[in-house]
């Protein structure tokens, strides 16, 4: 997963305020006690990262994957 990726996953699921927010005030022992911002600037990978706020913040396994995006014609 690609950071842009990642990003746009915290923000369908967050918004795009949230999301900035959470990434810097929620830390994840799971991350080794990091805020997600400095798990992702120490080079953790940002699907890792992913799982870790999905599951603090008990995100279901039905939006893990992110919001569906119909295919471009």
């Amino acid at each position: 997963m690609r950071t842009s990726h990642f990003w746009r996953l915290m923000d369908d699921e967050f918004g795009v305020a949230y999301s900035r927010v959470l990434a810097r005030d929620l830390v994840l022992t799971r991350l080794g006690g990091h805020s997600v911002v400095d798990a992702l600037d120490t080079g953790a990978d940002p699907r890792e990262v992913w799982l870790a706020v999905c599951d603090a913040q008990d995100v279901p396994e039905s939006r893990r994957l992110g919001r569906d995006i119909p295919p471009r014609r």
